[in-house]
């Protein structure tokens, strides 16, 4: 049976998947689960993740849900997936762990406390929450540095002094790039002083073309959205709005 994704690309974990799955030629089908509509919390779809969260996977008789582990198993169950994605070396693919580890409990939660607090408000229906943007910005600017401190600081293009990305490259980098959808001195003023991490992005996102962009047309069309949200509100007088934006069909 073919394996199953079910998805929202507005979800961070959700576009690595499915960028892994495409340049790797992993046949799938996807299963468009709108997060925006609260599909993702239906009985039926907690058959397949009692944590009614995105990705999850379905592939014949096994279920799996948890992004860092769905791409271990695709990783490990799908002939033809180049080694350098997850190495059969114990060490390489231990410090690759080491970043998973990391990365939930440090970068993650930062473009989303951020992005939740500012951009996405409005959309999401929230006032806006200046504190809880600056604590996110603190934390993320400190998860930057120390990417670029200790993972970032050889001569590789990659993660771990790598020349090809690997899973962990792909996890990180789509949680950054929801920093797309803010405006674009927030996300200057973020990302601005690390050109590591900046030129590692690029990389990644070059390594994984056509793929990459195509998975990630739907934050660029959120973006547009926003853009064109913020630029009616500056015309018609500078004031922020909570007014709901739908970004369901994007």
């Amino acid at each position: 049976m073919k394996l199953k994704v079910y998805a929202d690309r507005m979800s961070q974990p959700t576009r690595a998947v499915l960028i892994f799955c495409k340049v790797n030629g992993i046949d799938y089908e996807e299963i468009k689960i709108d997060i925006s509509k609260c599909q993702h919390l239906t009985p039926e779809f907690a058959e397949i993740n009692p944590m009614k969260q995105l990705p999850a996977i379905v592939d014949g008789r096994f279920k799996l849900f948890e992004s860092h582990a769905i791409l271990i198993y695709l990783a490990c169950a799908f002939p033809g997936v180049a080694d350098h994605w997850y190495p059969a070396d114990l060490f390489k693919r231990s410090k690759i762990h080491s970043v998973l580890d990391w990365h939930h409990s440090n970068l993650r939660p930062g473009p989303v406390t951020y992005v939740r607090s500012t951009a996405l408000a409005p959309a999401l229906g929230l006032p806006l929450n200046p504190q809880a943007a600056a604590e996110a910005e603190k934390f993320l600017s400190s998860s930057l540095s120390n990417i670029e401190s200790i993972w970032l600081k050889g001569n590789g293009h990659f993660l771990l002094g790598g020349n090809q990305p690997s899973i962990a490259d792909l996890s990180l980098v789509c949680d950054i790039m929801q920093l797309e959808v803010l405006d674009e001195k927030d996300r200057n003023r973020i990302l601005g002083p690390h050109k590591k991490v900046q030129q590692w992005i690029e990389n990644t996102r070059n390594a994984t073309q056509p793929h990459f962009d195509e998975v990630h047309k739907i934050l660029m069309k959120a973006k547009e959205k926003l853009q064109n949200q913020r630029l009616k509100e500056a015309n018609d007088g500078g004031g922020s709005s909570t007014k709901k934006l739908s970004l369901s069909r994007m």
